[in-house]
């Protein structure tokens, strides 16, 4: 047992290290750009190879994240049902109130107040790989010109405010016509620097918006499932309103 013990330890020392390596390897500073007139163009023109216009006339929109959460959005109302495993909240997410419920039963007290958080923590990202484009002037945004490692000019937008890890940065690469083929995340959760993700898989929503449901990295692939959207719950095809329930206490 001791020489397994031994072993074992060796192994997790080993696997320590590797990984160190890798991470140290694979690990891009932050570039530092100046935000510019320049910048802010690069960014309208990405937001206008989307077509952020008919992204703002989508009031209605479904997705599955990776097979993890599902989400059915109403822009308009800001409000959003969340969906994993078990857990469903109907969440505000101007409030970050709402209803939560497990396995179809409405939960109170501090089962609730944790659902909820768990979903808007679900929502802040899952909404952002759906569409993080929109949101390049967001509250709290800049955004500048840089160099990554390679010598690809990407634009970067950086969010000093905003979702539930403020200080993040994303240096997006595009093509000629401004769509994005992928970016670069220097984020508070992956401690490794210059992480990057594709933009790739787009399709057109039924509102004319385009969507990204493909990002791949070299450890990793997320996808994007099952992506819906309509001008209003009747052109999504909702007869009821599945948010009765929110409209009552908000």
């Amino acid at each position: 047992m001791k020489k397994f013990i031994k072993w074992f330890l060796i192994i997790g020392l080993v696997l320590v290290l590797v990984l160190t390596i890798i991470g140290f390897l694979l690990n891009e500073s932050k570039p530092q750009g100046n935000a510019s007139p320049k910048a802010d163009a690069v960014a309208q023109k990405m937001m206008a190879a989307v077509d952020k216009a008919a992204w703002d006339t989508t009031a209605i929109i479904s997705w599955d994240f990776a097979g993890r959460q599902q989400y059915l959005w109403d822009k308009d109302r800001h409000f959003v049902k969340v969906m994993w495993g078990e857990n469903t909240v109907l969440l505000h997410t101007k409030s970050i109130t709402g209803k939560a419920f497990k396995n179809g039963v409405e939960v109170t007290g501090d089962a609730a107040n944790s659902a909820v958080q768990m979903a808007w923590r679900h929502f802040c990202n899952d909404s952002f790989w759906l569409n993080a484009v929109v949101k390049a002037f967001d509250p709290g945004t800049s955004r500048s010109m840089v160099k990554t490692k390679g010598g690809k000019e990407a634009m970067m937008v950086s969010y000093a405010s905003g979702g539930v890890t403020p200080g993040d940065a994303y240096a997006w690469i595009l093509d000629e016509n401004g769509l994005p083929t992928s970016y670069k995340m220097w984020v508070n959760i992956i401690p490794i620097g210059g992480v990057e993700f594709t933009w790739e898989k787009w399709i057109t929503l039924e509102t004319g918006a385009k969507i990204s449901t493909l990002h791949k990295s070299a450890v990793f692939d997320l996808e994007i499932r099952d992506v819906k959207g309509a001008a209003s719950l009747e052109a999504y095809g909702l007869n009821d309103d599945p948010f009765t329930s929110l409209v009552k206490t908000q």
